[in-house]
Protein backbone atom coordinates (compact mmCIF):
# COMPACT_ATOMS: atom_id res chain seq x y z
CA UNK A 1 0.00 0.00 0.00
CA UNK A 2 1.14 3.55 -1.06
CA UNK A 3 -0.08 7.01 0.24
CA UNK A 4 0.94 10.60 -1.25
CA UNK A 5 3.19 12.69 -0.69
CA UNK A 6 2.05 15.77 -0.06
CA UNK A 7 4.90 18.87 -0.53
CA UNK A 8 4.29 22.38 2.10
CA UNK A 9 7.02 25.40 1.64
CA UNK A 10 8.50 26.39 4.57
CA UNK A 11 7.44 29.39 4.99
CA UNK A 12 3.68 28.27 5.43
CA UNK A 13 4.25 27.66 8.81
CA UNK A 14 0.56 26.93 9.60
CA UNK A 15 0.14 24.84 6.81
CA UNK A 16 2.47 23.30 7.89
CA UNK A 17 0.69 22.08 11.36
CA UNK A 18 -1.96 21.23 9.27
CA UNK A 19 -0.49 19.40 7.26
CA UNK A 20 1.98 17.68 9.92
CA UNK A 21 -1.59 16.63 11.73
CA UNK A 22 -2.81 15.36 8.78
CA UNK A 23 0.56 13.26 8.38
CA UNK A 24 0.37 11.75 11.92
CA UNK A 25 -3.47 10.33 11.43
CA UNK A 26 -1.80 8.43 8.08
CA UNK A 27 -3.97 11.02 5.38
CA UNK A 28 -0.54 11.36 3.61
CA UNK A 29 3.30 11.76 3.89
CA UNK A 30 4.81 15.11 4.25
CA UNK A 31 8.09 16.99 2.77
CA UNK A 32 8.44 20.19 3.81
CA UNK A 33 10.77 21.93 1.01
CA UNK A 34 13.17 25.13 1.57
CA UNK A 35 10.97 28.54 1.54
CA UNK A 36 8.89 30.25 -1.42
CA UNK A 37 10.61 32.70 -3.09
CA UNK A 38 8.23 35.31 -4.71
CA UNK A 39 5.17 33.32 -4.07
CA UNK A 40 6.95 30.30 -6.16
CA UNK A 41 7.54 26.78 -4.86
CA UNK A 42 11.44 25.56 -5.04
CA UNK A 43 12.89 22.87 -7.08
CA UNK A 44 12.13 20.27 -5.58
CA UNK A 45 13.62 16.91 -7.80
CA UNK A 46 13.32 13.29 -7.74
CA UNK A 47 10.68 13.39 -4.93
CA UNK A 48 8.20 10.48 -5.29
CA UNK A 49 4.67 11.16 -5.67
CA UNK A 50 3.79 8.72 -3.29
CA UNK A 51 5.48 6.55 -0.45
CA UNK A 52 4.87 3.36 1.34
CA UNK A 53 2.19 3.81 3.94
CA UNK A 54 4.40 2.97 6.78
CA UNK A 55 6.38 6.34 5.56
CA UNK A 56 5.25 9.61 7.60
CA UNK A 57 7.93 12.40 6.76
CA UNK A 58 11.06 12.88 4.30
CA UNK A 59 13.31 15.14 5.53
CA UNK A 60 16.21 16.42 3.78
CA UNK A 61 19.65 16.75 5.80
CA UNK A 62 21.29 19.86 5.80
CA UNK A 63 24.47 18.74 4.00
CA UNK A 64 26.88 20.13 6.02
CA UNK A 65 29.81 18.08 4.76
CA UNK A 66 28.59 17.60 1.36
CA UNK A 67 25.39 17.13 -1.11
CA UNK A 68 22.43 16.64 0.85
CA UNK A 69 20.10 13.57 1.05
CA UNK A 70 16.39 12.83 1.63
CA UNK A 71 15.76 10.35 3.95
CA UNK A 72 11.94 8.63 4.78
CA UNK A 73 10.63 8.36 8.56
CA UNK A 74 8.10 6.29 9.58
CA UNK A 75 4.50 7.60 11.45
CA UNK A 76 5.54 5.47 14.16
CA UNK A 77 9.15 6.83 14.22
CA UNK A 78 7.93 10.31 14.99
CA UNK A 79 5.33 9.38 17.45
CA UNK A 80 7.35 7.46 19.57
CA UNK A 81 9.89 10.14 19.63
CA UNK A 82 7.89 12.45 20.23
CA UNK A 83 6.22 10.53 23.80
CA UNK A 84 9.48 9.38 25.03
CA UNK A 85 11.15 13.30 24.31
CA UNK A 86 7.58 13.81 26.67
CA UNK A 87 8.00 11.51 28.89
CA UNK A 88 11.62 12.59 30.03
CA UNK A 89 10.82 16.30 29.81
CA UNK A 90 8.20 15.56 32.51
CA UNK A 91 5.02 16.33 30.26
CA UNK A 92 4.03 17.87 27.05
CA UNK A 93 3.44 21.37 26.98
CA UNK A 94 3.40 24.62 24.25
CA UNK A 95 6.61 24.79 21.98
CA UNK A 96 8.58 28.07 20.54
CA UNK A 97 9.85 27.31 17.16
CA UNK A 98 12.58 29.33 16.55
CA UNK A 99 14.35 26.37 13.67
CA UNK A 100 13.82 25.73 9.80
CA UNK A 101 10.62 23.59 9.63
CA UNK A 102 12.33 21.73 6.57
CA UNK A 103 14.81 20.28 8.53
CA UNK A 104 13.84 17.66 11.31
CA UNK A 105 14.57 20.29 14.90
CA UNK A 106 12.07 22.19 13.60
CA UNK A 107 9.67 19.52 12.17
CA UNK A 108 10.07 18.06 15.52
CA UNK A 109 8.17 21.36 16.99
CA UNK A 110 5.55 20.97 15.01
CA UNK A 111 4.87 17.38 15.54
CA UNK A 112 4.88 17.02 19.25
CA UNK A 113 2.89 20.56 19.46
CA UNK A 114 0.35 18.65 17.12
CA UNK A 115 0.11 15.41 19.27
CA UNK A 116 0.11 17.86 22.14
CA UNK A 117 -2.47 19.38 20.93
CA UNK A 118 -1.18 23.24 21.76
CA UNK A 119 -0.52 26.00 19.38
CA UNK A 120 3.31 26.85 18.77
CA UNK A 121 4.33 30.36 19.21
CA UNK A 122 6.55 30.78 15.33
CA UNK A 123 8.84 32.78 15.37
CA UNK A 124 10.02 34.78 11.92
CA UNK A 125 12.20 33.08 10.61
CA UNK A 126 12.96 35.39 7.45
CA UNK A 127 14.77 37.48 9.52
CA UNK A 128 17.78 36.95 11.46
CA UNK A 129 17.19 35.19 14.83
CA UNK A 130 17.68 38.06 17.87
CA UNK A 131 17.09 37.97 21.64
CA UNK A 132 14.74 40.70 21.26
CA UNK A 133 12.42 38.71 19.11
CA UNK A 134 13.02 35.72 21.24
CA UNK A 135 11.68 37.35 24.37
CA UNK A 136 8.84 38.99 22.34
CA UNK A 137 7.47 35.40 21.24
CA UNK A 138 8.02 33.80 24.65
CA UNK A 139 5.81 36.20 26.16
CA UNK A 140 3.17 35.11 23.63
CA UNK A 141 3.40 31.57 25.44
CA UNK A 142 0.45 30.80 27.91
CA UNK A 143 0.98 27.38 28.81
CA UNK A 144 2.17 25.84 32.51
CA UNK A 145 4.89 24.26 30.19
CA UNK A 146 7.00 25.91 27.97
CA UNK A 147 9.91 24.29 25.75
CA UNK A 148 11.78 25.19 22.66
CA UNK A 149 14.37 23.66 20.62
CA UNK A 150 17.67 26.03 19.40
CA UNK A 151 21.23 25.31 17.89
CA UNK A 152 24.16 26.30 20.18
CA UNK A 153 24.76 29.79 18.12
CA UNK A 154 21.35 30.65 19.11
CA UNK A 155 21.56 29.74 22.76
CA UNK A 156 25.09 31.68 22.78
CA UNK A 157 23.49 34.93 21.67
CA UNK A 158 20.88 34.51 24.27
CA UNK A 159 23.15 33.72 26.69
CA UNK A 160 25.50 36.80 25.53
CA UNK A 161 22.54 39.04 25.54
CA UNK A 162 21.44 37.97 29.19
CA UNK A 163 24.35 39.33 30.74
CA UNK A 164 22.98 42.84 30.10
CA UNK A 165 19.07 42.60 30.09
CA UNK A 166 17.16 40.58 32.64
CA UNK A 167 14.39 40.12 30.41
CA UNK A 168 16.32 37.67 28.32
CA UNK A 169 17.21 36.11 31.19
CA UNK A 170 13.78 35.73 32.66
CA UNK A 171 12.44 34.36 29.41
CA UNK A 172 15.40 31.75 28.88
CA UNK A 173 14.29 30.66 32.98
CA UNK A 174 10.65 30.28 31.94
CA UNK A 175 11.17 27.45 29.83
CA UNK A 176 10.32 24.23 31.31
CA UNK A 177 13.55 22.94 29.00
CA UNK A 178 15.76 24.47 25.84
CA UNK A 179 16.23 21.54 23.76
CA UNK A 180 20.18 22.80 22.22
CA UNK A 181 21.80 20.05 19.57
CA UNK A 182 22.76 20.03 15.77
CA UNK A 183 26.39 20.62 16.84
CA UNK A 184 28.48 20.61 19.55
CA UNK A 185 28.08 23.31 22.56
CA UNK A 186 30.29 25.05 24.93
CA UNK A 187 30.63 23.28 28.07
CA UNK A 188 31.34 26.23 29.89
CA UNK A 189 28.45 28.46 28.48
CA UNK A 190 25.99 24.91 29.31
CA UNK A 191 27.32 25.20 33.01
CA UNK A 192 26.92 29.03 33.01
CA UNK A 193 23.60 28.63 32.38
CA UNK A 194 22.59 26.10 34.00
CA UNK A 195 23.91 27.53 37.26
CA UNK A 196 21.32 30.49 36.72
CA UNK A 197 18.48 27.95 37.10
CA UNK A 198 17.57 27.98 33.19
CA UNK A 199 17.49 23.88 32.26
CA UNK A 200 19.08 23.85 28.95
CA UNK A 201 19.16 20.14 27.61
CA UNK A 202 21.94 18.89 25.32
CA UNK A 203 20.68 16.63 22.81
CA UNK A 204 22.38 14.10 20.28
CA UNK A 205 21.02 12.33 17.43
CA UNK A 206 20.42 13.31 13.57
CA UNK A 207 17.82 13.19 10.70
CA UNK A 208 18.25 9.79 10.42
CA UNK A 209 16.94 8.88 14.09
CA UNK A 210 14.04 11.75 13.95
CA UNK A 211 16.23 14.25 15.70
CA UNK A 212 17.36 14.18 18.70
CA UNK A 213 17.16 10.75 21.27
CA UNK A 214 20.19 10.92 24.06
CA UNK A 215 19.49 14.03 26.35
CA UNK A 216 22.19 14.78 28.14
CA UNK A 217 24.27 11.69 27.37
CA UNK A 218 21.49 9.25 28.10
CA UNK A 219 19.07 7.51 25.44
CA UNK A 220 15.58 8.27 25.50
CA UNK A 221 13.18 5.32 26.80
CA UNK A 222 12.93 2.48 23.60
CA UNK A 223 16.62 3.72 22.57
CA UNK A 224 19.75 1.51 22.49
CA UNK A 225 22.89 3.34 22.21
CA UNK A 226 26.22 1.01 22.22
CA UNK A 227 30.13 1.65 19.98
CA UNK A 228 30.78 -0.42 16.97
CA UNK A 229 33.81 -2.34 16.69
CA UNK A 230 35.07 0.87 14.33
CA UNK A 231 34.50 2.95 17.51
CA UNK A 232 31.24 4.60 15.62
CA UNK A 233 27.73 5.17 17.43
CA UNK A 234 25.26 3.32 16.55
CA UNK A 235 21.79 4.23 17.71
CA UNK A 236 18.99 1.48 17.68
CA UNK A 237 14.84 1.32 18.64
CA UNK A 238 12.20 -0.78 17.14
CA UNK A 239 10.86 1.94 15.19
CA UNK A 240 14.16 3.23 13.50
CA UNK A 241 15.92 0.21 13.04
CA UNK A 242 19.78 0.26 13.51
CA UNK A 243 21.39 3.59 12.73
CA UNK A 244 25.39 4.00 11.85
CA UNK A 245 26.15 7.31 12.74
CA UNK A 246 29.01 9.21 11.37
CA UNK A 247 30.70 10.20 14.69
CA UNK A 248 32.94 8.46 16.89
CA UNK A 249 31.97 7.60 20.78
CA UNK A 250 32.39 6.06 23.76
CA UNK A 251 30.10 4.85 26.65
CA UNK A 252 31.50 6.30 30.19
CA UNK A 253 29.25 5.00 33.12
CA UNK A 254 26.72 4.49 30.93
CA UNK A 255 26.56 7.51 29.72
CA UNK A 256 27.46 8.82 26.03
CA UNK A 257 30.39 10.75 25.08
CA UNK A 258 30.45 11.79 21.69
CA UNK A 259 34.19 12.44 20.41
CA UNK A 260 33.62 14.05 17.10
CA UNK A 261 33.16 12.98 13.52
CA UNK A 262 34.64 9.90 12.24
CA UNK A 263 35.55 11.89 8.80
CA UNK A 264 36.56 14.97 10.95
CA UNK A 265 40.12 13.62 11.66
CA UNK A 266 43.11 14.21 10.26
CA UNK A 267 46.73 13.42 10.63
CA UNK A 268 49.23 16.19 11.34
CA UNK A 269 52.67 14.48 11.65
CA UNK A 270 51.59 11.15 12.00
CA UNK A 271 49.42 11.91 14.78
CA UNK A 272 45.38 12.02 14.98
CA UNK A 273 43.64 15.03 15.48
CA UNK A 274 39.86 15.44 16.27
CA UNK A 275 38.55 18.87 14.29
CA UNK A 276 35.47 18.12 16.86
CA UNK A 277 37.60 18.21 19.88
CA UNK A 278 39.62 21.55 18.53
CA UNK A 279 36.64 23.36 18.53
CA UNK A 280 35.58 21.73 21.95
CA UNK A 281 38.69 23.63 23.64
CA UNK A 282 38.44 26.49 21.36
CA UNK A 283 35.15 27.53 22.23
CA UNK A 284 35.80 27.70 25.62
CA UNK A 285 38.21 30.28 25.58
CA UNK A 286 37.38 33.47 26.72
CA UNK A 287 36.25 35.94 24.03
CA UNK A 288 35.39 33.70 21.85
CA UNK A 289 31.90 33.94 20.29
CA UNK A 290 31.93 30.96 17.81
CA UNK A 291 34.37 28.95 16.07
CA UNK A 292 34.87 26.45 13.58
CA UNK A 293 37.90 24.11 12.34
CA UNK A 294 39.20 22.54 9.12
CA UNK A 295 41.81 21.13 7.75
CA UNK A 296 44.50 22.49 5.72
CA UNK A 297 46.88 20.69 3.52
CA UNK A 298 50.88 21.11 4.60
CA UNK A 299 54.20 19.72 3.05
CA UNK A 300 55.43 19.30 6.24
CA UNK A 301 53.18 17.75 8.65
CA UNK A 302 50.52 16.74 6.07
CA UNK A 303 47.69 18.24 7.32
CA UNK A 304 47.46 20.80 9.87
CA UNK A 305 44.37 22.54 12.06
CA UNK A 306 42.48 25.80 10.48
CA UNK A 307 40.56 28.08 12.70
CA UNK A 308 37.65 30.41 11.83
CA UNK A 309 36.34 32.41 14.39
CA UNK A 310 34.12 35.21 15.76
CA UNK A 311 35.09 37.17 18.75
CA UNK A 312 37.79 39.18 20.44
CA UNK A 313 40.75 39.88 17.81
CA UNK A 314 42.91 39.56 21.01
CA UNK A 315 42.15 35.52 21.54
CA UNK A 316 44.15 34.04 18.79
CA UNK A 317 47.25 33.69 20.72
CA UNK A 318 45.42 32.49 23.37
CA UNK A 319 43.52 29.72 20.69
CA UNK A 320 46.74 28.61 19.76
CA UNK A 321 48.37 28.04 23.53
CA UNK A 322 45.38 26.35 24.40
CA UNK A 323 45.15 23.75 21.66
CA UNK A 324 48.68 22.98 21.87
CA UNK A 325 48.07 22.39 25.45
CA UNK A 326 45.63 20.16 25.55
CA UNK A 327 46.33 18.50 22.36
CA UNK A 328 50.30 18.58 21.73
CA UNK A 329 51.77 20.51 19.10
CA UNK A 330 50.09 18.66 15.88
CA UNK A 331 46.81 20.43 17.32
CA UNK A 332 48.30 24.05 16.97
CA UNK A 333 46.87 25.91 14.37
CA UNK A 334 48.58 27.05 11.02
CA UNK A 335 46.04 29.83 10.17
CA UNK A 336 43.57 31.46 12.18
CA UNK A 337 41.26 33.86 10.73
CA UNK A 338 39.19 36.02 12.65
CA UNK A 339 36.03 36.70 10.61
CA UNK A 340 32.35 38.45 11.01
CA UNK A 341 30.78 35.43 10.78
CA UNK A 342 31.57 31.56 10.36
CA UNK A 343 29.45 30.55 7.29
CA UNK A 344 26.37 28.60 8.02
CA UNK A 345 24.14 26.77 6.33
CA UNK A 346 20.06 27.49 6.40
CA UNK A 347 19.69 25.06 9.34
CA UNK A 348 21.81 26.75 11.49
CA UNK A 349 24.72 24.53 11.17
CA UNK A 350 28.34 25.09 9.95
CA UNK A 351 28.91 25.11 6.88
CA UNK A 352 31.89 22.92 6.36
CA UNK A 353 32.56 22.86 2.93
CA UNK A 354 32.59 27.12 2.42
CA UNK A 355 34.59 27.40 5.98
CA UNK A 356 37.41 24.85 4.60
CA UNK A 357 37.34 27.45 1.21
CA UNK A 358 37.96 30.24 3.68
CA UNK A 359 41.45 28.79 3.61
CA UNK A 360 41.79 27.67 0.72
CA UNK A 361 41.12 31.33 -0.64
CA UNK A 362 43.61 32.87 2.25
CA UNK A 363 46.40 30.36 1.10
CA UNK A 364 46.24 31.63 -2.51
CA UNK A 365 46.27 35.38 -1.69
CA UNK A 366 42.37 36.11 -2.75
Amino acid sequence: MTKPLKLIAANDTFGALLAVTDALAGKHALFITAPETNGLMPETHNLPDSVEDSIGFVVETSGSTGTPKRIQLSTAAALAGAKASAERLGGSGQWLLALPINYVAGLNVLIRSAIAETQPVMMNKSVSFTAEAFVRSASMMAHTKKFTALVPTQLSRLAIAAEQDESVLRALKSFSAILVGGQASSTNLLDSLREQGINVVETYGSAETFGGVVYDSIALDGVQVRISDDSRIQISSAELGEVLMSDLGEIVEGKLRVLGRADRVLISGGIKISLDRVEAIARDVAGVVEIAAAAIEDAEWGERVGIVYLGSPEVADEIAIRLADDLGPAAKPLRIIRADRVPKLSSGKHDLLAIKQLFEKSQSGQ
